[in-house]
């Protein structure tokens, strides 16, 4: 395995080891956080703690975090990949400052993100987030599955952030409106089965996309038909 290879496997170990269970334990306060509203509205107590609520929130503020974070390092790889490829900074240098500048900015706006407190401000930096993840993505090099995008790990993925930075930018209002905390449970969701497919796809895409000295022979494989070229047998000795 080259180091290209190697570097490849950066963004599926990260979510992996971190943002999985990271998915998992903020579920599983969440569920505890409605559990405990819904036994105070009927019981008048509830035996869980009002911790809950308060590490929900932590935990969902570091996962979208996680996502948005492992979302770039998943297409820095393969449009730097490109970009070393086909060495664009000779050719096209002002479109390699314009992605790096999207990367910085799209990082930026997350920050400014969970600073703002004012709705608007809220708004406008999480439309920066979100386009800047869209934008990037559009780049030469990303693996995008276009023809079957309902079942693309990229287009999956995108639609994961965006409804995580999404989430994030209405956090405030939920404790104020009925209709945002109803809006915020569904989009989560949503986000979650949205997770699970990513599970399942990353793996698919792992075993479809070949590995850096397999590209030469493995891109003139015909995927309509589902056939390779056959290799020309070896001269005899």
């Amino acid at each position: 395995m080259e180091t290209a290879d190697f570097l490849g496997l950066v963004h599926p170990a990260i979510a992996v080891i971190f943002v999985f269970p990271l998915i998992g334990n903020v579920a599983n306060f969440a569920w505890q956080t409605r559990q405990r509203r819904l036994q105070n509205s009927t019981e008048g107590k509830s035996k869980i703690p009002p911790v809950v609520g308060k590490e929900h929130k932590q935990l969902g503020d570091w996962l979208t975090s996680a996502v948005v974070g492992l979302t770039l390092v998943g297409l820095a790889y393969p449009i730097g990949k490109n970009i070393i490829k086909k060495q664009l900074w000779n050719t096209a240098n002002f479109q390699v400052i314009f992605i790096i500048l999207m990367f910085v900015a799209t990082i930026a706006s997350l920050v400014l993100l969970y600073q703002a407190k004012n709705k608007s401000w809220r708004a406008i930096f999480a439309t920066l987030t979100g386009i800047g993840l869209v934008v990037l993505g559009c780049q030469d090099g990303v693996y995008r599955r276009t023809n079957e995008w309902y079942w693309s790990h990229y287009y999956i993925g995108i639609t994961a952030s965006l409804l995580m930075v999404f989430s994030l930018a209405i956090v405030q209002d939920i404790y104020k409106s009925h209709r945002w905390r109803v809006i915020h449970t569904i989009l989560n969701c949503v986000a979650l089965l949205l997770f699970i497919g990513q599970g399942l796809t990353g793996t698919r895409d792992l075993l479809e996309i070949p590995l850096n000295w397999q590209e030469p022979y493995i891109y003139q494989c015909d995927y309509v038909n589902k056939t390779c070229p056959t290799p020309n047998p070896q001269a005899p000795k």
